[in-house]
């Protein structure tokens, strides 16, 4: 059983690398991402209603819904949480953190190795696969509807829509480039099935990703990527998005994140969970405005 959907919202942090990462590139969706850490804030912010009484009815059929499993609520919720690579991180930050005391993080930094193209590219495969199943699973439809999914890219709202853009700048064009589905799905050709299916991501949600064996899987996830190509390099071009101006948003924001391009995007990977965060609120808000308008 999940915690509670409130439980969920309400200790979503308000400070932190992931709200700062999220704060660093509101440019990017000017407008429609709010940090929401209260599960009764998001029920005003969605039905735009202050009465009380029913704030709490939306609230306990949100709460109804969410806790039916044949609805999809938590299987959604748990892609968002699964895919999230965060495995380290204590440990992480506290060693850098006694290494800087003695010889400066960025020495410490330039020790390390950091994430191959080819692992960038099935970390950007696994999160928008991740994304799709998601989709489906909150909008009760079957799990292969690529074509959906792509439909609604263009209406994506507030915390998708920062996900998504999340999802283009730190996972797409900083570590692989502007055309980053492009070289993804070469280097996807270029590894096989094998090696795409040994990695540790794929095998945390492979249950959920559409296909009978591996191989519909990776193809499965291809295809998800080929099918995004259009509105990718139009999201890249409307916003203006280029790896620069990416890095200058980001540049200062923690000496963690400091370094070369490939390491900035591994080391935003393993400190923040963006997907988790955004996850939450995105399920929350597609259980409330349903809530609202059941009640």
């Amino acid at each position: 059983m999940a915690r509670p959907l409130y439980d969920l919202v309400n200790n979503l942090p308000r400070h932190g690398l992931t709200c700062s990462l999220l704060g660093a590139l509101d440019w990017v969706v000017p407008g429609e991402y709010k940090n929401i850490t209260s599960f009764d804030e998001m029920i005003k912010n969605v039905t735009g209603s202050t009465d009380e009484a029913h704030i709490q009815k939306v609230g306990e059929r949100a709460i109804h819904l969410f806790n039916d499993p044949s609805q999809g609520y938590q299987r959604a919720l748990w892609l968002y949480q699964t895919i999230d690579s965060t495995q380290g991180l204590v440990g992480m930050a506290a060693f850098a953190s006694k290494v800087a005391e003695n010889v400066g993080f960025l020495s410490f930094l330039n020790r390390l190795t950091p994430k191959a193209d080819t692992t960038q590219a099935i970390d950007l495969g696994m999160k928008l696969v991740a994304e799709i199943v998601a989709f489906c699973s909150l909008n009760g439809i079957p799990g292969d509807s690529i074509g959906d999914f792509v439909e609604s890219l263009t209406d994506a709202r507030h915390e998708t829509r920062m996900r998504l853009g999340a999802l283009v700048c730190v996972d797409g064009v900083l570590p692989l480039g502007p055309d980053f589905i492009i070289k993804a799905t070469s280097l996807f050709d270029k590894m096989g099935v094998t090696a795409i299916a040994s990695n540790e991501r794929f095998q945390r949600i492979s249950g959920m990703i559409p296909g009978n064996n591996s191989t519909d899987q990776v193809g499965f996830i291809k295809q998800g990527l080929t099918s995004i190509q259009g509105w990718a390099t139009k999201f890249v071009t409307d916003q203006k998005v280029t790896v620069e101006r990416i890095a200058g948003s980001l540049k200062g924001v923690s000496s963690r994140w400091e370094g070369s391009l490939d390491w900035m995007a591994a080391a935003i990977d393993m400190t923040t969970d963006y997907y988790e965060h955004t996850g939450i609120q995105t399920v929350a808000r597609q259980c409330i405005s349903r809530a609202a308008g059941e009640v």
